[in-house]
């Protein structure tokens, strides 16, 4: 196996077992999928194809490859039998690796176009399964694995196509956040109990509100409390969700701390999207999969339908006793935000918000990452955070006050949310008659896996520049192809929180 799609792979590629904790079997069947996948749409493209089954099998396949979502082999061989029954192009073989008669930094680009595609694959499934779609969407992955094969396409035609599937994703993310509104409402500012309540529990966990939608309905009158986990932190600020009262708390932190939190949660729990990791037996009877995540050992639910999830958390038992805690704001999204942009606004033409920092990406495991804790805590009292995915979890349970009654610490919400983040900078930009680029806003992310690279290639289509990544540089970006970003966007990796602070903040 070799794999470095992750920010954690191990020495540069993952060459044994997946730092993630799949296996060399799991891996390389993810790679016949994902080989399988092109040859599909290259075959579709030569013929003109347009097959609404077909696009949506290139969603699902390339969604189950993204990290920590499918470990299990026998699902695995189910998706390639099912790519068998579609027509394809000869010759595609498995593998970073597998083509040799082309350069280092056309393979590096490839690569990340491949992760850019599973990014915008799990959007644009998260946007269908609410019945938003966009044929444009699907005719760029189309077009985008299609081009993966064809040793004709020189580094600029691929720059182009990696700035492209940034494009085509921030057409995903707005039909996305269409659809969250049009469920749900726009999100407003919500308080967020950490606390735990007596009775039987379940722990959501994963990005899909639907779920959590149906599992809130099957479980009302129950006497079942809902807790949410990680990325479902942001469901409550939808007026659409929180109005069931028994969703009551956000239940510990990123997902990589799952395996001591999951096995301290006394109810079922249920993962909906990716994030998994590696079950430990003290709780794998009372974990559960939905959607397209699956793991050997793991009861599989499907068809929207809890009931098994529900039963076990009624067999637990749950919290013994009521224990409140502290409350943390969230529901700061794009609507919330500028409809108080006037005080926003007023607030830096008087000097009281020197800076905005937007902090957001993927939390990891991984060394390095208490960088983003340490900015958070430095960053000037004049200057207002802005946060999104789970990375926010290293800071979002501090207190950072308050300026003229405008919260330090926003909480855009989920990593799909980038699309909240960006209105915001621009509605900024349009008040204050500038670019985004001129903006007192600097962009520090932390990125993990291909959804973070998506976002990322979001930023770069609109020309925004400056960004600071870490807590490492992907190891599949070359010297050369590193040289371009820089040249062209400025992209810069993090240093000491200190430094870049003092980089990007005007008294």
């Amino acid at each position: 196996m070799f794999c470095y799609q992750c920010e954690q792979s191990a020495k540069g590629g993952c060459q044994v077992v997946g730092v993630c904790g799949k296996n060399e079997d799991v891996a390389g069947l993810q790679d016949q999928l994902v080989a399988k996948l092109k040859a599909i749409a290259a075959k579709a493209v030569q013929n003109k194809t347009v097959d609404a089954t077909l696009d949506k099998f290139l969603v699902t396949g390339l969604f189950t490859t993204v990290t920590n979502v499918n470990f299990d082999p026998e699902n695995l061989q189910g998706l390639l039998k099912i790519a068998d029954s579609f027509p394809q192009v000869s010759g595609s073989l498995p593998g970073v690796k597998a083509n040799t008669t082309v350069s280092e930094d056309v393979i590096s680009l490839r690569e990340i176009l491949t992760y850019g595609l599973k990014g915008l694959a799990a959007y644009a499934d998260h946007a269908a399964i609410l019945g938003k779609e966009d044929p444009t969407i699907y005719a760029f992955i189309r077009e985008a694995l299609a081009a993966l094969l064809d040793d004709s396409k020189t580094v600029g035609e691929l720059v182009a196509l990696n700035l492209k599937c940034g494009e085509v994703n921030i057409r995903t993310m707005e039909i996305l956040n269409q659809a969250h509104v049009e469920h749900y409402g726009h999100p407003v500012p919500t308080k967020v109990q950490l606390g735990v309540k007596k009775g039987p529990a379940i722990l959501i966990s994963g990005h899909d509100l639907l779920d959590l939608e149906n599992l809130l309905k099957q479980t009302e009158g129950k006497g079942i409390t809902i807790y949410t986990h990680g990325e479902m932190l942001p469901a409550h600020g939808y007026p659409g969700l929180k109005k069931y009262a028994h969703l009551y708390a956000n239940y510990g932190g990123a997902w990589q701390d799952q395996q001591k939190e999951f096995a301290e949660f006394p109810g079922a729990i249920l993962m909906t999207t990716n994030c998994i990791q590696k079950p430990k037996e003290s709780y794998i009877k009372n974990i559960f999969t939905t959607g397209l995540v699956a793991f050997p050992g793991v009861t599989h639910v499907k068809n929207g339908s809890f009931a098994q999830v529900i039963q076990r958390a009624i067999e637990l038992g749950g919290f013994p006793e009521n224990k409140p805690a502290k409350e943390i704001l969230v529901g700061f999204g794009h609507n919330a935000v500028l409809s108080v942009a006037d005080k926003v606004i007023d607030a830096v033409k008087s000097g009281a918000i020197k800076h905005f920092y937007l902090i957001g990406g993927c939390d990891g495991a991984k060394s390095g990452r208490n960088y983003y804790t340490e900015f958070a805590e430095q960053a000037p009292k004049d200057t207002v955070l802005l946060t999104l995915a789970c990375g926010k979890f290293r800071f979002n349970k501090l207190e950072f006050g308050d300026i003229g009654g405008i919260p330090r610490l926003l909480d855009v919400g989920q990593c799909n949310d980038a699309y909240s983040a960006v209105q915001i900078a621009v509605a900024l930009a349009g008040a204050f008659n500038c670019g985004v680029n001129d903006l007192p806003l600097s962009i520090i992310l932390s990125w993990y896996e291909q959804k973070a690279v998506v976002v990322l290639l979001s930023l770069f289509s609109l020309g925004i520049k400056n960004i600071r990544l870490g807590p490492t540089l992907p190891a599949f970006v070359t010297q050369n192809v590193l040289k371009v970003l820089v040249d062209n966007f400025n992209i810069m990796p993090i240093k000491t929180a200190a430094e870049d602070i003092a980089a990007t903040y005007k008294k």
